[in-house]
């Protein structure tokens, strides 16, 4: 039988696996509402949550996921956070997810343990068919699909990428990145994506709640009601 350090990856794979909509977010802070904008995106969609602000320092940064942390287990959330593996195992994140300069993942995975969830950016075919089948990998994101504020400088990988990727057949979670939006997300599920990570198309939104609800109902394929 599984002792429960054992069950909890298990456990977290299961809810990454049901997971459609991945939320990138700052902390809100010229805004002020930061536990109030999660609530209410949580509750309407939103599966996973990670505060994406560089330039904080750990002490800061903690306390903000410290936020984020609180309302995923409210809504029964995913709580990621980006880049940092010290930071992730000292908030107990449910994921770490990291980026193709950033530290390796087996060298993550011995800071970390077995039990976060890792995920890894991929941007061209090789890195996408890389991080399909990389051992300590969780989950992948595919992209920049198109060009987005957030990643200065990057050029988009296309929309072929997804197409790619979806033509890999792995089991493997993996998600659509960049620019995906209500305007663009048809082209996203019509190239093969399930799941997308999104960012201005809800901390943006004039309404994120409303936002939110219609990007996971699209994603889930649910009927309008």
């Amino acid at each position: 039988m599984p002792t429960s350090t054992d069950a909890r990856p298990a456990a977290l794979r299961e809810r990454l696996d049901d997971a459609r909509l991945y939320l990138c977010t700052d902390a809100r802070r010229r805004e002020g509402d930061l536990e109030q904008f999660l609530d209410t995106v949580l509750a309407a969609g939103v599966d996973v949550v990670q505060l994406r602000e560089k330039g904080l320092e750990a002490q800061q940064e903690m306390e903000y996921l410290g936020v984020l942390a609180e309302a995923c287990a409210r809504h029964g959330a995913l709580l990621a956070v980006n880049d940092r593996a010290d930071v992730a195992h000292a908030v107990g994140a449910d994921v770490l997810h990291l980026g193709q300069d950033d530290l390796p993942v087996h060298v993550a995975r011995d800071i970390l343990g077995p039990e976060p969830l890792v995920g890894l950016s991929s941007h061209r075919e090789s890195e996408v068919a890389a991080a399909a089948a990389q051992e300590g990998v969780d989950y992948f994101c595919v992209g920049p699909t198109w060009t987005t504020p957030t990643k200065p400088g990057r050029p988009a990988a296309g929309p072929d990428l997804l197409s790619f990727a979806a033509g890999l057949g792995t089991a493997r979670p993996w998600f659509a990145i960049g620019g995906v939006d209500l305007a663009s997300l048809d082209e996203v599920v019509a190239r093969g994506a399930r799941r997308a990570v999104v960012v201005r198309a809800i901390t943006q939104a004039d309404d994120p709640g409303a936002a939110a609800a219609e990007l996971a109902r699209r994603l889930r394929r649910e009927p309008v009601r």
